[in-house]
């Protein structure tokens, strides 16, 4: 049971304020710990501090080295050869070499629980000739796997851990990031330790690290300002200007690749096209913006953000159209349709619904809002026709292939829509397997043009990250990706 707010911040009040440990407020509670089976953002920024990743990525999106530190693309593109890093070590003792990744990576491809299967589902194999070298090989070019490698399927786990957890391994996460799980209490707190072992453990200087999941924006900042936190990650757009007038506490941002979609059940209440066309007529994203974002947002209908160079000005957002949305309700025998919009327990996404539930209602649409834990709303809009519409965040992704495809191709695994389009699959295949920009975007576009008609999912706005942390809170390195890099982050003394 989640503590009401006011108990919630005493309870963050009573925590230790050691100099060492580190006490971050992040905006939910994380559903697994494991990369094959996660499907949420806040558990990318858990993973961080836990699971170190094959690459990184760097805040001009560009990849860096991680637990991978040279790659190489042979054979017409078909084969990826990564060589590792020797000082690589998990938490349990055992060694990272070729084997571990090979391991993981044909879990994450086969096992019954990964919900990674088709981001790689063009490998055809993986070898360890050698403890350093793996090789990947592919039925098919494939340009977005780098960047599937700098996220979940890229995290690699303890083989021996695996041996002995297997999917249970998501209560129990054994990684071979910088920080060690020590104990993690469900809707309270997830507390680790400083890994002394680790490859970059020189430049790791918090000892302890505890994660709060303060869902409500405004007792999260409030124990930023009380001196209880270090650090907060999404501080809400109107908070900002609230932040920045504490002496105690800075803001730093950066313009994001994630955004904020609702994605419609295609077998719920609004299956009919027509009444998810009327839908998108009877909402302004500008006025959602302004008036539950403070302006600090992008108003957008596409995963890329304008300026982009996957971003199409020929398919911009329709503007308000409240006769035409009518006119579609009673082409489609439902002049008042009833619908029910799964929203999570966030101050925003709430004030944002119910906006929604009232320039909807201009045309017609009578929507129910139904509040749910984070973990629960994913839960419950992945039984499908479970549901009518739902809110989503997508953090973003380096390659244009993981902004979009894993939410509207009919194999994606966040496809929790029941879309399935053969157009729109054949473009995303098309795309993949080839590395030159002009020609990919002809390819994006064509699916876009298909997707953006039938509306499985409307993408309402990109997001700014503000990251709120105490003065004195050194090294933070903004990026456009909201996840959090632990290396060269140093509290203030005292």
């Amino acid at each position: 049971m989640r503590l009401p707010a006011l108990a919630f911040l005493a309870a963050t009040l009573a925590l230790p304020a050691a100099a060492q440990t580190l006490r971050i407020g992040i905006g939910a509670d994380p559903n697994v710990l494991d990369p094959a089976q996660s499907t949420s953002f806040v558990e990318r920024v858990v993973f961080t501090a836990l699971c170190d990743r094959l690459l990184d990525v760097a805040p001009d999106l560009s990849f860096r080295p991680e637990l991978a530190t040279a790659w190489a693309w042979s054979d017409g593109g078909r084969t990826l050869r990564l060589t590792l890093r020797e000082d690589g070590r998990f938490h349990d003792g055992t060694h990272l070499d070729a084997a571990a990744v090979k391991i993981n990576l044909d879990r994450y491809r086969s096992a019954p629980e990964s919900r990674r299967k088709a981001e790689l589902r063009p490998i055809t194999s993986v070898e360890a000739p050698d403890a350093r070298t793996v090789l990947i090989h592919l039925s098919q070019p494939y340009a977005p796997l780098l960047s599937v490698l700098s996220d979940r399927a890229g995290m690699i786990m303890s083989p021996t851990a695996l041996a002995r957890l297997g999917e249970k391994i998501r209560d129990e996460p054994v990684c071979s990031g910088p920080f060690r799980l020590v104990r993690r209490v469900a809707q309270d707190r997830i507390e680790m330790e400083r890994v002394p072992e680790h490859w970059n453990a020189a430049n790791i200087h918090a000892q302890r690290l505890v994660m709060l999941p303060i869902p409500d924006n405004t007792v999260r900042l409030l124990n930023l300002r009380a001196g209880q936190l270090d650090l907060v990650e999404r501080v809400a757009p109107a908070d900002v200007d609230t932040a920045r007038q504490s002496p105690n506490v800075r803001i730093a941002e950066a313009t994001a690749i994630a955004y904020q979609n609702l994605y419609i059940s295609t077998n719920g209440a609004l299956k009919d096209q027509r009444l998810r066309e009327a839908l998108e007529l009877s909402i302004d994203r500008d006025i959602i913006n302004q008036v539950a974002l403070e302006g600090r947002f992008v108003a957008n209908n596409q995963p890329e953000a304008p300026g982009a160079p996957y971003y199409f000005k020929d398919l911009a957002a329709p503007p308000r159209d409240l006769e035409r949305a009518k006119a579609l309700l009673r082409e489609a025998g439902q002049p008042s349709p009833t619908f029910t919009l799964l929203t999570p327990n966030s101050p925003v996404e709430s004030q944002v619904a119910q906006i929604i539930q009232a320039m909807a209602g201009e045309a017609g649409f009578k929507v129910k809002i139904e509040v749910l834990e984070s973990s629960a709303l994913v839960a419950r809009s992945e039984r499908g026709a479970q549901y009518d519409a739902a809110f989503g965040i997508w953090s973003g992704r380096a390659d244009p292939d993981g902004n979009i495809a894993l939410w509207i191709a009919s194999d994606g695994f966040l496809n929790r829509t029941g879309y399935n389009s053969p157009k729109v699959d054949a473009a995303f295949n098309a795309a993949r397997e080839i590395t030159d920009p002009e020609k990919r975007r002809a390819f994006y576009h064509a699916a876009a043009e298909q997707w953006m008609a039938d509306r499985p999912m409307l993408i309402l706005y990109h997001y700014r990250w503000f990251w709120g942390m105490r003065t004195g809170l050194t090294g933070f390195e903004p990026s456009p990706d909201g996840l959090i890099r632990f290396s060269g982050l140093r509290l203030p003394p005292g």
